[in-house]
């Protein structure tokens, strides 16, 4: 039993006032049973590849999720190729390392299927590895707010601002991430995805350049690189699956304020081999990447309309 502390407004029309009133209501909200958790990308890049493994926690409880060990966790791919993930630091991290440098897990147009085995459940996912598109350039402009941001954060600087078009043919997924000087946007907020060269289907992007607030995506709205700073930018071709997923992990985490709408379960592509076993939660997919990489130089930056 959890005491919850909701206050009630409510607006009087007749009066014209905002009255209030508050209420201490008793909510018994069961905790449920643990679920798997899977986080896990595999690319055609020559590097180490991560699978993540938790356990799901009660809706209260905001302490770290407990990792899953003793877990065997093997990607295969579609000619039987087997790769197998390690739990190297006995953290619920699962590794795979290439043998060489030019070694790569992925390759454009393989299937890869996730198989974990954890205690007598067995878990499994598909996901195909998109083409995905050349980033052709990546320029920046100098731009400063009218007013100093109360946090301390940069009052002025420069958007970055990359090109890459989408390939003729509709339906390829997209997501952009980006880094400055090595540290990843991660929020939530900052998840960017596209379909086509657009935000979302209807668009009718086929072919086309990305769209100017996609191509800006590379340093959030409130943010600005500065004078060598080191900019990159990442495409990740996704399925169309993972492209609802990411989306839905974006709109879920920002749900809130005045306006919020209720919650529900985000999509999973994880599925317990056992129909009645008990399910997963998480991702799993496969994606080609591309890279460009700048250094902010102030004498290279064009015109912010140019």
């Amino acid at each position: 039993m959890k005491k919850i502390f909701i206050q009630f407004l409510a607006l009087s029309f007749t009066l014209g006032a905002l009255t209030g009133c508050e209420d201490v209501i008793d909510l018994d909200i069961p905790s449920g049973e643990s679920q798997l958790v899977v986080d896990g990308w595999v690319t055609n890049q020559a590097t180490e590849h991560t699978i993540r493994l938790t356990q799901s926690a009660p809706y209260f409880d905001n302490s770290p999720a407990n990792p899953v060990l003793n877990a065997t966790v093997i990607v295969t791919d579609d000619k039987g190729k087997v790769f197998t993930f390690k739990d190297l630091k006995n953290n619920g991290t699962y590794v795979w390392k290439p043998a060489s440098a030019q070694d790569t897990l992925g390759r454009i147009g393989g299937t890869y299927t996730l198989n974990v085995k954890f205690g007598t459940e067995e878990y499994s996912a598909v996901s195909k590895l998109n083409r995905v598109p050349k980033i052709d350039s990546m320029n920046y402009f100098f731009d400063k707010l009218p007013v100093a941001p109360s946090d301390g954060s940069p009052r002025e600087g420069y958007k970055p601002e990359f090109y890459a078009r989408d390939f003729v043919g509709a339906g390829d997924c997209y997501w952009v991430r980006s880094y400055r000087n090595g540290k990843y946007y991660n929020k939530a907020q900052n998840i960017t995805t596209a379909f086509d060269g657009a935000f979302s289907p209807g668009a009718n992007s086929d072919g086309l350049i990305f769209i100017q607030p996609i191509r800006q995506s590379v340093v959030p709205q409130t943010d600005f690189a500065l004078e060598k700073d080191t900019v990159k930018v990442e495409v990740y071709s996704v399925s169309l699956a993972g492209y609802y997923f990411l989306n839905q992990v974006r709109i879920e985490s920002t749900n809130g304020g005045l306006f919020a709408t209720p919650p529900s379960n985000i999509f999973t592509n994880i599925e317990n081999k056992n129909p009645n076993g008990r399910k997963a939660l998480g991702f799993f997919g496969a994606a080609g990447v591309n890279t460009f990489q700048t250094i902010i130089d102030a004498k290279k930056a064009r015109p912010k309309n140019g």
